[in-house]
C-alpha cells in the first residue's frame, strides 16, 4: 500500500506564490509519473502538472509559465511552485502517483494524496 501525504495548501492573494509538497510512503517498487490535479466546486478533476520519472513535464494549458513541478526520486517527493496566482486557481489540490507495486513488470496503480485546499482571493 501506497501512502501520499500533502501539504503546502491555504490562502493567498493574487499574484501571490504557493509551493505543494507531496511524499509518498509505503512499500512499492517504483514510482512512475507523478502529478498534481485539481477540482473546483462544481467542475470536473483536471491535470494541472505532471512529471515523468526521467524528468519530462506536461502542464495544462492555464498554469503554463507560472507553475513549475519537480520531483525528487530519492525521496519519492513531487513540489508544485505555483506564483502568479489568479483566483481561478482556487481548487483541491490533489497529488497522484503511478505506482509499481511489486516488480518492474507489475501493472502500474494509481494513488491520490487527500487533498490540500488552495484559496486565491483579495
Amino acid at each position: 500500500q501506497v501512502q501520499l501525504v500533502e501539504s503546502g495548501g491555504g490562502s493567498v492573494q493574487p499574484g501571490g506564490s504557493l509551493r505543494l509538497s507531496c511524499a509518498a510512503s509505503g512499500r512499492f517498487f517504483s514510482i512512475n509519473a507523478m502529478g498534481w490535479y485539481r477540482q473546483a466546486p462544481g467542475k470536473e478533476r483536471e491535470l494541472v502538472a505532471s512529471i515523468t520519472r526521467g524528468g519530462s513535464t506536461k502542464y495544462a494549458d492555464s498554469v503554463k509559465g507560472r507553475f513549475t513541478v519537480s520531483r525528487d526520486n530519492a525521496k519519492n517527493t513531487v513540489d508544485l511552485q505555483m506564483n502568479s496566482l489568479k483566483p481561478e486557481d482556487t481548487a483541491v489540490y490533489y497529488c497522484n502517483a503511478n505506482v509499481k507495486q511489486y516488480f518492474s513488470d507489475s501493472p502500474e496503480i494509481g494513488y491520490w494524496g487527500q487533498g490540500t485546499q488552495v484559496t486565491v482571493s483579495s
